[in-house]
């Protein structure tokens, strides 16, 4: 990473992949004397630490998913967490059409009215309509109140994982940065394997254990990147590597489950 930071370099966007922080020591110190700005992308990995720091609460913006595969569940929906206050506010308008309803009065990006009534429908952002519901908020409230126990679940099934995998010179498994809370179980392919995923995957499919690629291998290869505009610095050669040999197993919080006797 230090090699792709450059002069125009203007931010760095860490993913917490599958429940396993970033090194976020080493982070730091390629942008501690730098004008370079941290964000976060958290959702697959709530309840992570790095250094007995949350991930998510390292950049300047952090942003968690609470849809139904992930580590607490609203069905659909997540958050963003920042300590800015001026960011704050701009979220709190671009969430709800760009309009000024939710702001304070004293804020830093619009100074509101006296008047009530026309501050009810007055824009002055470009927004979404990305409230939360009240349902989902009195889920999410019950669901955080057993995350701890969901996490502690997901690493006990993690050590299981890691032992049944540990002698395999066939397969590379994650390697743990700080605490990882496991939303999945990631496998790379290699040696007697190596370019034979698709009958591993299927192998896998037959014994009733499902699969997904991890997230989307190396991205450039999707058709969306035709409509956007980047750069690729060197060749993506592990990205590459992961497309063609990488998949992980989804992992879960069920106490009732007995792994002990799953063979792979």
């Amino acid at each position: 990473m230090q090699t792709a930071i450059s002069e125009k370099t203007r931010a760095i966007f860490a993913v917490n992949l599958l429940g396993n922080p970033n090194d976020f020591e080493e982070i730091q110190s390629i942008i501690s004397n730098r004008d370079i700005i941290l964000l976060e992308d958290n959702c697959e990995s709530m309840g992570a630490k790095f250094h007995d720091k949350y991930t998510g609460t390292f950049g300047l913006l952090g942003t968690y998913s609470t849809f139904y595969s992930h580590h607490i569940c609203t069905m659909e929906g997540g958050m963003v967490v920042t300590n800015d206050e001026e960011l704050y506010h701009y979220m709190l308008s671009i969430r709800a059409h760009g309009w000024t309803r939710d702001i304070p009065k004293d804020s830093k990006i619009y100074s509101k009215r006296d008047d009530e009534f026309y501050e009810l429908f007055n824009f002055v952002m470009p927004g979404f309509n990305m409230r939360p519901l009240e349902m989902e908020a009195a889920i999410g409230i019950k669901q955080l109140e057993k995350l701890d126990g969901f996490i502690s679940e997901r690493i006990r099934n993690a050590a299981i994982f890691k032992e049944k995998f540990k002698n395999n010179e066939n397969v590379l498994v994650q390697k743990e940065i700080g605490k990882n809370s496991w939303f999945g179980f990631s496998l790379v392919l290699r040696n007697d394997l190596e370019g034979k995923r698709d009958v591993v995957v299927k192998k896998f499919k037959e014994l009733g254990i499902e699969t997904r690629p991890i997230v989307a291998g190396d991205f450039t290869k999707n058709k969306a990147i035709e409509y956007m505009d980047y750069e690729i610095h060197e060749q993506l050669i592990n990205a590459d590597y992961i497309h063609k040999n990488g998949f992980f197993i989804g992992n879960n919080d069920y106490s009732d489950v007995d792994f002990e006797h799953l063979d792979f």
